[in-house]
């Protein structure tokens, strides 16, 4: 079984899924939010709990949430159905599986 933190994936391959799923809305720097919040350090983070930026309605009504490799899978599978109706994130999902590990991977490796 995978650790809650881990998936199996190809890094590598990750950072380009996120230069075109994410880059446009997300950054991976420290302290550097764009339409969306910065995503270093997301893996095993809390959601909604960056300080700097102004999370929805939405996404702060689930502050139990802890990014882990299979919340991060299900959500961006299909974000408006994970989060309840409010979410800032206009982004239908990501259903390639494959996409989905490298870009888990990769977000594991931005801390």
């Amino acid at each position: 079984m995978d650790s809650p933190l881990v998936r199996a994936g190809d890094a590598s391959a990750g950072s380009d899924v996120f230069k075109s799923e994410c880059a446009e809305c997300h950054s991976v720097k420290q302290g550097r939010n764009k339409k969306g919040p910065s995503l270093f350090g997301i893996v095993g983070r809390k959601a909604a709990s960056l300080p700097d930026y102004n999370y929805s309605d939405a996404l702060r009504s689930h502050t139990d949430w802890v990014w882990t490799a299979d919340k991060i899978h299900s959500y961006l599978s299909q974000p408006a159905k994970q989060a309840d109706p409010g979410t800032k994130m206009k982004y239908d999902g990501l259903s390639n599986a494959k996409d989905l590990d490298d870009l888990i991977s990769y977000l594991g490796t931005i801390h």
